[in-house]
């Protein structure tokens, strides 16, 4: 039986988010996709991004291409959340399905917009939280489920803590980690946090302009607390220039039974520790690597085009939907809300926009 063909095109903004993390290449080695254009304002970036990619043609107008291209998939890449809600809508409102670089939005106000607007038209959003895309974090998952590590009981999950420490590495990295929380712990119930700025409780004056714009950050110290709905406990903690900042990322998943160590965005490190407590060093039982199928992280975008195909002729959603994004973002600006209000959060929040451009209007 011949599979459908998809037409498939990505926009760029050169200067201004660029290409994301490779999102226009994503389609690469898929039987099922031409690619046929790009589109970037600027003309150099367009014309690298078009000799990439393969593609026939290129424009400095995504509208242009939209209209004249028709196609079924399109790629949002660019990093900054400032032009996303536009484009997103633009591809739906032109009948397309899209890829869409992470944060997908600035708020959840934004992110709902987008989610209604996505069901209105009967089209599907992929967000690039490449990781949940990755073999080894299904067998992760399938570890968990089969008791690999007894009940499991919390998930405590770590920043990259380099110059980013704080605000902006929970919503530039930690957006992948909240993501695959979700994935390993199901739907978070309620949350409280303590951000804080050299040491002390964070203020309107402490609000800032991230390194890339992605919405607005504070602090250079956060420690979250999750509940999730499935019992399990959830940690998020992220301090500015920790000693090996880097090599942090990740997370522990501790069971009844063992704790898994995943580090690193895909996981390309994945230790087991197989008893319920840590046991004196002359026992001679540690850490032992976990053997599984492993792919590196970037390959989660043919992974994720090829899953939003299958959600498309399947009509279920992808992997990591709108709204995934959307329920990730609410664990980031959560940790604000506590931080502002002084108590838990529940969720779903009823806070829809920004709580730090609130705290910075703040008298």
């Amino acid at each position: 039986m011949n599979k459908k063909m998809y037409r498939a095109a990505a926009i760029g903004r050169t200067g201004g988010g660029n290409f994301g993390h490779n999102l226009h290449l994503a389609y690469r080695g898929i039987e099922q996709v031409d690619f046929v254009a790009v589109a970037d304002p600027d003309p150099a970036g367009r014309e690298k991004a078009r000799e990439q990619t393969g593609a026939p043609r290129a424009y400095a107008d995504y509208q242009e291409m939209l209209e004249k291209e028709r196609p079924d998939l399109v790629s949002v890449c660019p990093r900054w959340t400032d032009c996303h809600v536009e484009l997103l809508l633009a591809c739906l409102e032109a009948g397309c399905h899209v890829y869409c670089e992470k944060p997908m939005t600035a708020t959840l106000e934004e992110g709902d917009r987008v989610v209604a607007a996505a069901e209105r038209a009967g089209r599907k959003i992929a967000v690039a939280h490449q990781g949940v895309y990755l073999p080894q974090m299904h067998a992760v998952r399938r570890m968990l489920r089969e008791g690999k590590i007894g009940e499991v009981q919390a998930i405590h999950a770590h920043g990259k803590q380099d110059a980013r420490g704080g605000g902006e590495d929970m919503i530039t990295l930690g957006t992948h980690l909240f993501n695959m929380m979700r994935f390993f712990a199901g739907d978070v119930a309620w949350m409280s946090a303590h951000v804080t700025a050299g040491g002390g409780d964070i203020g309107p004056g402490d609000v800032r302009t991230a390194t890339e714009p992605v919405g607005p950050v504070a602090g250079d110290c956060v420690n979250s607390y999750y509940a999730f709905k499935s019992g399990v406990a959830g940690f998020f903690d992220s301090r500015k220039d920790q000693v090996g900042g880097g090599q942090r990322y990740g997370m522990e998943v501790v069971g009844s039974q063992g704790i898994l160590s995943l580090r690193g965005g895909g996981a390309e490190t994945l230790m087991l520790y197989p008893h319920p407590v840590f046991l004196p060093a002359e026992a001679s039982q540690g850490w032992a690597r976990v053997e599984v199928e492993s792919q590196p992280l970037m390959t989660g975008n043919q992974l994720a085009i090829r899953d939003l195909i299958e959600a498309i002729e399947k009509d279920r959603a992808p992997l990591s939907s709108a709204r995934d994004a959307v329920a990730a973002l609410e664990m980031i600006l959560g940790a604000y809300e506590s931080q502002i209000t002084g108590g838990r959060v529940p969720f779903p929040m009823q806070n829809r926009k920004h709580p730090l451009e609130q705290l910075r209007r703040s008298p």
